[in-house]
C-alpha cells in the first residue's frame, strides 16, 4: 500500500480548491536529494512559500504564521500498512514586527533570526539541509523505502478571531500535499 494509508486520518492530505491564474499561492517542495553519509541517510530539499493576499496582510499586521514541515520514512509492504521508520517535524514561526521593521523567523529549538525583507525571511525557512531521515543499519536489501515530506500552515495557531475564516477561505489553504521520493542504497 502507499504512503497515505500509513498516515493517520489527521495527516491525510486535503485537496486544495482549484485556483485561478490570479491566485498564485501555496507551498511546493523542490530539489530533493537523499544521500548516504556516515551511518545515516540525509535529505536536502528546497521549499517554495507563496503567501496569499490574506496571509500576507495578516503577517504585515503582526500575526505570526506557524509552518510544520513533516518528514516521514516508510518501509513499503506488500500487505497491510507501510511501516513508519521515522516521523520527524520541523516547526517554523514567521512574524513581522512593525516597530523594528523586521521579519523574525524562529525554528523550534533554534535561534531567532531577523530579516529586513520578507523574501529573505522565507528563504531562511526554505532550505532543509542534511536532515537525517534514517539510519543505514535499518536498510534491508530487497525492501522498498520511501521518504515523504509535507508542509502545513498551522491554521489552528492563528488568533481565535481569524481561525473561522482561515478554515473556509481558500486563501488560507497554504499547505502542500505529500511529496514522495524513493530511498535507495
Amino acid at each position: 500500500m502507499g504512503l497515505l494509508p500509513a498516515l493517520s486520518h489527521a495527516d491525510t492530505p486535503v485537496e486544495r480548491p482549484a485556483q485561478s491564474a490570479a491566485e498564485n499561492f501555496g507551498v511546493d517542495v523542490k530539489n530533493v536529494q537523499i544521500n548516504s553519509q556516515g551511518n545515516d541517510y540525509l535529505m536536502s530539499a528546497d521549499i517554495v512559500y507563496r503567501l496569499s493576499e490574506n496571509a500576507l496582510e495578516a503577517l504585515q499586521n503582526g500575526v505570526p504564521l506557524f509552518w510544520d514541515v513533516q518528514i516521514k520514512t516508510l518501509q513499503q509492504r506488500d500487505y497491510g500498512w507501510d511501516k513508519v521508520l521515522a516521523n520527524n517535524s520541523i516547526r517554523y514561526r514567521i512574524q513581522y514586527h512593525a516597530l523594528l521593521n523586521m521579519y523574525r523567523v524562529k525554528k523550534e529549538g533554534g535561534e531567532l533570526s531577523n530579516f529586513s525583507t520578507l523574501p529573505m525571511a522565507l528563504d531562511a525557512m526554505s532550505a532543509i539541509r542534511d536532515f537525517r531521515v534514517m539510519e543505514q543499519a535499518l536498510y534491508r536489501q530487497g525492501k522498498h523505502y520511501i521518504v515523504g515530506i509535507k508542509v502545513t500552515l498551522d491554521r489552528g495557531a492563528l488568533p481565535l478571531p481569524l481561525r473561522p475564516m482561515a478554515y473556509v477561505n481558500p486563501q488560507w489553504y497554504l499547505s502542500s500535499n505529500w511529496t514522495l521520493w524513493p530511498l535507495t542504497k
